[in-house]
């Protein structure tokens, strides 16, 4: 099995079954598969795989991630209570930089910025049906998908 390290303990990622794409291109490059990239690519209909990642999107080990993103996850998987009220909203993806979803399919959560006397610019934004986890740290100018698997 696969571990991270978080708050100096070694534990199980929390979504150990949410691999990314990083994991779906190896899957498709060993089995002679094909991947396709854009905003307006989508999985196949009726199938549990998450939509291809936008060209611009690109993607952060799980432990490399702040004690802080560990935290809003570790939130996100017990349903809260999260820190702000804006936590969990739906996040419209107006700047077009996630695939493309109908509304309702993306939530974003706060990552606490220590020493900010705001939200700050660091978010976790979530895909519902398809359960990939993206990190921002610029206010959603880039993502970065969450790769549970390293």
């Amino acid at each position: 099995m696969l571990y991270a390290r978080h708050h100096g303990v070694m534990r199980i990622p929390p979504r150990l079954t949410r691999l990314g794409a990083a994991s779906a291109l190896l899957s498709a490059l060993l089995v002679g598969g094909t991947v396709t990239a854009g905003p307006a690519a989508a999985a196949p209909t009726g199938s549990a795989a998450p939509a291809a990642v936008a060209a611009s999107v690109g993607s952060i080990c799980y432990g490399d991630l702040s004690a802080q993103a560990y935290d809003t996850l570790d939130l996100i998987d017990q349903g809260g209570p999260f820190p702000y009220s804006q936590d969990g909203v739906v996040f419209q993806n107006r700047e077009h930089v996630l695939p493309a979803q109908s509304s309702g399919y993306y939530h974003e959560y706060t990552v606490i910025t220590p020493g900010s006397p705001t939200r700050g610019a660091r978010r976790i934004v979530t895909g519902q049906r398809a359960q990939e986890d993206y990190y921002t740290s610029d206010h959603y100018s880039t993502f970065d998908l969450i790769d549970f698997g390293c």
